[in-house]
């Protein structure tokens, strides 16, 4: 199983810690992790999955295997800049978001109008015509966001 993990590239310190350990929780269960491949949570994830020995995956906005943080696995340049996003979770079985700004937030929606689960930690919420929209499951803690990832990903494949 692949799950997407998206967010921002300049979080806080809190979402870092939370991403790491997202990544830690997805290579402890043999999942391979794909991400935009950059920095900020993008390289948190990448980071705690290769600590446990995970595969990691980056979808590279640019030409340059050079671009993708150090703890990417296999590099995918694409030279499509912010269209990547879409690729990156559909991609996923499911998606897991973490802290973010507009990029993820476009990331959200392409998963979302895709049907492909989101998973939120600490992310965006969504509402439709002023109403509160519940299409975005809501996690606590990483562990609880891997578990809705699996749980959810296994159900949309």
């Amino acid at each position: 199983m692949q799950i997407a993990v998206v967010g921002a590239s300049e979080p806080s310190g809190q979402a870092l810690v939370m991403a790491e350990q997202v990544g830690r929780e997805l290579a402890n269960r043999g999942i391979i992790l794909v991400t935009g491949g950059l920095g900020g949570i993008m390289e948190a994830v990448c980071r705690g999955a290769k600590k446990e020995g995970g595969t990691t995956i980056g979808i590279l906005p640019g030409s340059d295997q050079k671009e993708s943080n150090p703890y990417v696995d296999i590099s995918i340049c694409t030279g499509i800049g912010y269209a990547r996003n879409s690729i990156v979770v559909k991609s996923g079985s499911a998606v897991i978001a973490i802290d973010g700004a507009f990029g993820t937030l476009s990331e959200i929606a392409h998963a979302l109008s895709d049907g492909i689960p989101v998973i939120g930690l600490n992310t965006w919420t969504i509402s439709r015509r002023g109403e509160v929209d519940n299409s975005i499951y809501v996690a606590l803690d990483p562990v609880e966001a891997v578990d809705m990832a699996i749980k959810t990903g296994l159900a949309n494949q």
